[in-house]
């Protein structure tokens, strides 16, 4: 089924950033809702979630005008001091709809114009490598992250079913880093995977981020909690890797693969 879409105007874009992305001034959504809806997100347990009655997935909100409103609270925000940009913090800028809206892209226009002393893409789609040229130009002041939770698109199934497909990712990724953009390859959260897994994603990415439900939900792991998240692990027998400690195989198996100042461990990967 798709999403609700509906067209709102934004009365502000960037917002000051807090708890888990407290390295940077900023965060910027270009969308409310998001049609990935992965089981796990954490934004499943925060209030842009709980107050709509539509399920998360199911509703997307396209910020009108966003472009416009970006480029006055972007100068206003520069002349207090150096701005740095976490883009997204509870949508995904390049989930389905942005291929039709270009609400992401037009936002990255306006900050090439309007540069700000840094800006972190997170994101799990494709899409992403078509704003090559634009991330072109602010070189220097970006970092591409690529989520790939796992090699094993059994578990991409079960967990994120109407995500893109993990191939298409590692594509996408290779096709960023052939650019010579910096990037990085994000294991966030952390799901079972095969013995190849770290491996695979140095041959795409010379930079890991590794993160879990325990350190990157940004409440130790109640919020994932509380979504009942154990219970897939619980059903697919694999209730060993819902464990504070999983981390630590996959951890073992990247410093064999990946430099150790290159390996960045939950928030260490998303700082500016």
């Amino acid at each position: 089924m798709k999403p609700e879409i509906a067209y709102k105007k934004p009365k502000q874009m960037l917002n000051p950033a807090s708890g888990y992305l407290t390295g940077y001034s900023h965060t910027l959504n270009p969308y409310a809702g998001c049609s990935y809806a992965c089981s796990y997100c954490y934004v499943r347990q925060m209030p842009i979630a709980l107050l709509r009655e539509q399920a998360w997935g199911t509703w997307i909100d396209v910020k009108e005008g966003a472009a416009g409103q970006l480029r006055k609270e972007l100068v206003k925000a520069k002349k207090k001091g150096p701005v740095t940009i976490f883009m997204s913090s509870s949508t995904d800028p390049y989930q389905l709809i942005e291929s039709k809206a270009g609400i992401t892209r037009s936002l990255l226009e306006v900050m090439v114009d309007e540069k700000p002393e840094f800006l972190f893409v997170q994101t799990r789609s494709p899409l992403v490598t078509r704003d090559i040229d634009l991330f072109l130009q602010l070189k220097d002041r970006i970092r591409i992250s690529m989520t790939i939770e796992t090699d094993r698109e059994d578990m991409r199934q079960v967990f994120t079913p109407l995500a893109p497909t993990i191939t298409a990712r590692i594509h996408a990724l290779k096709k960023i880093v052939e650019a010579d953009l910096p990037t990085q390859a994000t294991i966030a959260p952390l799901l079972p995977s095969s013995d190849n897994f770290a491996k695979m994603l140095s041959a795409v990415a010379d930079r890991v981020c590794l993160d879990d439900y325990f350190m990157g939900d940004g409440s130790g792991g109640k919020r994932t909690h509380r979504l009942g998240i154990r219970s897939v692990y619980e059903e697919i027998g694999l209730v060993d890797w819902y464990d504070s400690t999983a981390y630590l195989q996959v951890l073992d198996k990247l410093q064999k693969e990946f430099r150790e100042d290159r390996i960045f461990i939950s928030q260490q990967g998303f700082l500016p």
